[in-house]
């Protein structure tokens, strides 16, 4: 097996409990134009994609358009509420301090955003400025870009990254790129059975609490 070299974390859903706050102000903000009942089936494994492509989704879906000003009073809406609610993942800080590779992150968030999720959740400073969002790339996930910016800025070869994350589309996208992954299942907007979704699309390892992350990442060192 390839040695493990860098560590690269998604942000939401893995280090900030971030998806269930984000998933309801857009719930909120799409019933305004689709009734509530038909929405929770439409929004059903959309967690993880963008907001353009959820956007794309209904707007298809449902055969309407949105406003124009749609995504960018959504973006500012949910920015706030998330900067003022988010909770880091109980342990995640104490996990990734813990365990002695570089780390990076990769997020389909906006740069301003994970910068301030991380300072929530008091891991700027480990993660150094280590920091790769979709802005930064042609394609968000589950595109691998992102992931391969990560290890081409840090000096990795992509097969000796280790990747931990939470979403099908974030999965996808480190399983494209050639990394390895360890899925994490213990955020509040995680399905039952998802962790069986992410085994199908090739993770290595499941975890649910954040304690169990060192020894995991240690396992996958000495193999």
């Amino acid at each position: 097996m390839a040695t493990i070299d860098l560590l690269i974390s998604d942000c939401d859903g893995v280090i900030v409990d971030s998806e269930i706050i984000s998933h309801r102000v857009l719930f909120e903000a799409l019933s305004l134009h689709v009734p509530a009942e038909r929405l929770h089936e439409a929004l059903e494994g959309t967690f993880g994609l963008t907001v353009p492509s959820i956007i794309d989704l209904i707007e298809k879906r449902f055969d309407l358009k949105l406003p124009k000003t749609f995504d960018e009073d959504l973006r500012r809406q949910s920015e706030k509420i998330v900067a003022d609610e988010v909770q880091a993942i109980p342990g995640v800080r104490e996990a990734l301090i813990g365990i002695e590779l570089p780390l990076a992150v990769a997020s389909n968030s906006r740069l301003h955003n994970v910068e301030s999720s991380l300072r929530r959740a008091g891991l700027i400073e480990r993660v150094a400025g280590n920091i790769f969002c979709a802005e930064m790339v042609p394609s968000p996930k589950p595109a691998p870009d992102v992931y391969l910016l990560a290890a081409e800025r840090m000096g990795v070869a992509p097969g000796h990254c280790l990747v931990v994350e939470d979403s099908p589309t974030g999965v996808l996208a480190a399983r494209t790129a050639g990394m390895q992954v360890i899925g994490f299942t213990g955020a509040s907007h995680i399905p039952a059975g998802h962790d069986v979704a992410l085994r199908e699309l090739g993770v290595a390892a499941v975890i649910s609490d954040m304690r169990d992350l060192p020894k995991t990442v240690e396992w996958f060192l000495s193999r």
